[in-house]
């Protein structure tokens, strides 16, 4: 089974490739990037249960052994990622036959798609820190071109912020890879947890991993680390930036998650308090930029800040409860998040607007949509039983067992002022007296609701048959507390 590990790799890339040649025959590339999306699915599928009935797999490029060749490794919760980021990219694609223009889908729109999609899931999968680089940079070079996809003036201009800003931390990420080498002589992820063991991760060897929390955290956009995103995230058509939103924030999450389990874990009273106070200052930013705009999107992108410091805040717990409860609200905020932006991209393409005091009554005649829209601003406040609940609830019991009783405060407050953001837009936009444009075509949006509706039954699904997903969240947690398990399984010792 070790060898299905690289099939949800080479699905996208060898998609994407098809896709070039494709370029005038959109209803086909429509099929193949449905087919390439639900193929993955599938195979990770699979994979997931193979991680949980026989542990973590590994497989070797080339048949080299590590820590000399190339490795990517299956455990639960680089499965579970690329799962969700499957399941994201299929949403997606069905907002795309109606919500997306011809000019932009013929500019490569879908071949792009799948390759950001390869460097994704080439991240979440790879065991070899200058890997976890290469694969950066192939998401990184495909959002290039999707965020500026059409060529409008803003798109343009924040395109050279992301850019400038990417290009910094690309830069400190090689730094930050060359100072571990010379001080370890390897960048395999399992070797080094056992090579820095070894030497106790003396303080030269936290400053490298605290450059690491800054490389990794431009990329989720923490504090103070956040600025280029709220601009970047809002320039792109809704149904790219529900892309980002759901996954791009997430790769930098996961790796900042991956390293400070398996390899500099051995003074969590600096790096991950370090993480906790950062995370507990990127929710108060995040919240208040959500309740200080009115504009839908800026709203939905300070949420995705705050989304950040919540799920970090599991990893500086640095316990049972609180790293299941960080895993699992990641896993829900992917979904929810890309919910939320195909939703407000479907009310700005019947207000025809993104200001919240422009236009309302959309619930008298889209009541699917309005009513979709109330469910997701429930669950991503974390209101029981959806999926948001349970994985705020662990991250309290790991918040108080850890003893941050002022990060389970700001944790709470901020949840109840992510309500108050989005239940704004409900009541002025959905709600409210009957104003919308002459124009606004019901049958037309219908379509565009349909892929918000899928994500959140998943959602749904997910807190109510949380017994379910519970075990491969548990399975993923206990790999990430016993890096031995990561080690064995790589280096076969």
């Amino acid at each position: 089974m070790n060898n299905l590990i690289i099939a949800p790799l080479l699905i996208p890339l060898l998609t994407g490739v098809i896709l070039l040649f494709l370029r005038k025959h959109i209803v086909a590339q429509k099929v193949l990037s449905m087919l390439s999306g639900l193929a993955i699915i599938a195979t990770s599928g699979v994979l997931l249960g193979d991680v949980l009935t026989n542990g973590v797999g590994s497989y070797q490029l080339g048949g080299w052994q590590p820590p000399f060749g190339i490795v990517l490794v299956a455990d639960s919760l680089s499965v579970l990622l690329v799962l969700f980021s499957s399941i994201i990219l299929v949403a997606t694609t069905l907002f795309t036959y109606k919500g997306l223009d011809l000019e932009r889908k013929n500019y490569y729109y879908y071949p792009l798609v799948q390759f950001l999609l390869t460097g994704i899931i080439g991240a979440f999968l790879t065991g070899d820190l200058f890997n976890l680089f290469v694969f950066f940079e192939v998401l990184l070079m495909s959002s290039y071109a999707l965020i500026v996809l059409g060529g409008t003036k803003t798109q343009l201009g924040e395109s050279i912020k992301y850019v400038l800003v990417n290009v910094i931390s690309s830069a400190l990420f090689v730094t930050a890879v060359a100072f571990l080498y010379s001080m370890t002589g390897t960048l395999n992820m399992a070797d080094l947890s056992q090579r820095i063991a070894e030497i106790g991760q003396p303080g030269l060897v936290t400053v490298v991993a605290l450059l690491f929390l800054i490389v990794f955290g431009m990329k989720a956009a923490i504090f103070p680390l956040y600025f280029w995103l709220p601009g970047s995230y809002s320039a792109p058509p809704p149904v790219i930036s529900a892309i980002f939103a759901g996954l791009l924030t997430k790769v930098g999450i996961y790796a900042i998650y991956r390293v400070f389990t398996i390899i500099f874990y051995h003074h969590p009273e600096i790096t991950h308090q370090i993480i906790g106070i950062l995370a507990t200052i990127t929710m108060i930013v995040g919240v208040i930029g959500a309740v200080a705009y009115n504009d839908l999107h800026k709203i939905l992108v300070y949420n995705v800040v705050a989304g950040v410091g919540f799920i970090l805040l599991g990893l500086s717990s640095f316990n049972e409860d609180g790293l299941f409860g960080g895993i699992f609200y990641l896993l829900h905020d992917m979904m929810i998040k890309a919910a939320l932006f195909l939703l407000v991209g479907a009310i700005i393409a019947i207000t025809q607007t993104t200001k919240m005091n422009q236009a309302s009554g959309i619930i008298k005649h889209y009541p699917l949509l309005g009513w979709s829209f109330l469910v997701a601003a429930l669950s991503l406040a974390g209101v029981p039983p959806l999926s948001g609940f349970f994985g705020k609830l662990a991250l309290i019991q790991g918040g108080f067992l850890a003893e941050q009783y002022v990060f389970v405060g700001v944790l709470l407050l901020s949840s109840l002022l992510v309500l108050y953001s989005v239940m704004r837009i409900f009541f002025l936009v959905i709600l409210g007296e009957d104003r919308l444009p002459e124009t606004h075509n019901s049958g037309q949006i219908k379509g565009l609701v349909y892929p918000s509706v899928f994500l959140l039954v998943l959602s749904f699904l997910m807190g109510m048959g949380a017994e379910f997903v519970y075990p491969y969240v548990a399975d993923a947690t206990f790999t990430l507390l016993n890096p031995e398990i990561y080690i064995e399984a790589v280096l076969k010792e």
